[in-house]
């Protein structure tokens, strides 16, 4: 019998609505064979499907004065995640599963991501400062992470030791999380393609755009929105540049859909 896993998503403010949680539990839905739990961490469960476990935000554990929640998906690795264990794959809202999610299950190893250099086009001044490019390179983007529920407490540890010099330091909580996974030496990437850019791997290139529609690359599994255009802008038929067409997006509609 197959164990059944894990399915997490969070949704706070008004960024997102329940309408958007339950359009990505439908799209699990459609897109995992296997038995599974959709938990939904949010601080207004209102409209949420009651298929999907909405659970109350997890505390990030913050000292007194510090009223910082930007990197509040830290608290995913709170060793005590609302009594769940097991495996887990974290999925942020503002994504599109196209196709089967098993192999995110099936792939070996213990904390598995997307490499954020892999959903953007290549950045040759960065090469400046060869420090930085490595320590970019090697970041991991937090919209599609799988792992142990309760196994990397550290993170959040080192986050807590000094929140301070954290955000300090690093710009956004997945460049703080991809350090110190990488530290403990559990730090392990998706195969490239899993996981694709609209905007880089789906749409022409420049204006290329106008010369054909978004495109899905063969092997890809989930659609992201890195940078801009954000996912509500390409429904809306918003490029986000003059030069750059979104076209017709009738399969990807389709899969966001998921009815």
């Amino acid at each position: 019998m197959t164990d059944t896993v894990h399915i997490l998503t969070m949704k706070w403010g008004c960024l997102y609505g329940a309408d958007d949680v339950n359009r990505l539990y439908q799209q699990v839905r459609r897109h995992l064979a296997r038995p599974f739990r959709f938990v939904c961490f949010t601080d207004d469960a209102a409209g949420i499907d009651p298929r999907v476990e909405a659970m109350p935000l997890p505390e990030l554990g913050l000292p007194p004065g510090h009223g910082d929640t930007r990197w509040r998906k830290l608290a995913l690795f709170r060793r005590d995640l609302g009594g769940l264990s097991g495996t887990a794959l974290f999925l942020d809202l503002d994504l599109v599963v196209v196709d089967d999610l098993t192999p995110f299950f099936d792939l070996p190893g213990d904390f598995l991501i997307i490499r954020d250099d892999d959903l953007f086009r290549p950045k040759p001044l960065r090469k400046v400062n060869p420090e930085r490019d490595r320590f970019l390179h090697m970041v991991g983007n937090s919209s599609v992470f799988r792992y142990q529920v309760g196994a990397h407490g550290y993170i959040l540890d080192a986050y807590l030791a000094d929140p301070a010099a954290a955000t300090a330091n690093y710009e956004i909580s997945q460049q703080f999380q991809s350090a110190q996974l990488a530290a403990h030496g559990n730090l392990h990437y998706w195969p490239r393609g899993w996981c694709v850019s609209f905007k880089n791997d789906c749409v022409g290139r420049g204006l290329r755009s106008w010369l054909r529609d978004p495109l899905l690359p063969e092997g890809a599994k989930i659609v992201l929105f890195a940078g801009e255009p954000k996912m509500a802008d390409v429904f809306a038929g918003k490029g986000g540049k003059w030069y750059r067409r979104i076209g017709n997006i009738d399969w990807l509609r389709r899969a966001w859909q998921a009815e």
